[in-house]
């Protein structure tokens, strides 16, 4: 099986309990140290194998192989990879199942965090998620006020749109976000625009 490492958390003498998000649920596993095993973290696309224990309802991971991308070596890159990455499993530890949507995402995210600002592909694949849980609010009504947004508009957590003026933060250009709602794309996204809106990101999916 392949997944991505969502959570990691150390127990006794350096064992690791480990949640994967893979291309049908979230798998939470049972990770034994030793001189043998290859060093994982979060936010690792990993080979694995899930095998029953008779002493834990919990299963012990083995056979781990870690499928890795070149930019992993960069700090600054895998620094916000692994704040993307974390959010996932506050948003869907309860859930059962969660179908190929999350993996894939992730997946393809994966596939470009090389190639482009970071930032940006995180910000493009958090719309996707808003969308394919129908939580994304295209109506220009401020959050707060209720009252519709002529222009100035921002963004509040999970992209709520809100009057500056009601949120007291900067506003983002209505083409740019347009945009970035219709065609998953930040292009007409300034460099401000974008760390604002990772900052919205890291609150919290």
């Amino acid at each position: 099986m392949q997944g991505f490492i969502i959570k990691l958390n150390r127990v006794k003498d350096e064992d690791l309990i480990v949640t994967i998000i893979s291309e049908t649920n979230l798998t939470t596993l049972y990770r034994f140290y030793g001189a043998r095993h290859s060093p994982i973290n979060l936010g690792f696309k990993i080979d694995y194998e899930s095998e029953a224990s008779l002493k834990s309802s919990v299963n012990r991971m083995r056979d781990v192989i870690h499928l890795g991308y070149s930019w992993l070596s960069d700090y600054n890159r895998l620094r916000i990879w692994q704040q993307f990455i974390s959010l996932f499993h506050p948003h869907l530890q309860h859930s059962e199942e969660i179908g190929s949507f999350y993996f894939m995402l992730i997946d393809q995210a994966a596939q470009k965090w090389k190639e482009q600002n970071p930032k940006r592909i995180a910000i493009e694949a958090y719309v996707q998620i808003l969308k394919h849980e129908g939580r994304l609010h295209r109506q220009e009504i401020c959050f707060f006020c209720d009252k519709s947004i002529i222009d100035n508009i921002s963004l509040i957590r999970a992209f709520l749109p809100a009057h500056q003026e009601c949120s007291h933060t900067l506003s983002i250009n209505a083409k740019g976000l347009s945009w970035l709602y219709t065609q998953h794309s930040t292009l007409f996204l300034d460099d401000t625009e974008i760390e604002r809106l990772w900052n919205i990101v890291c609150e919290g999916f």
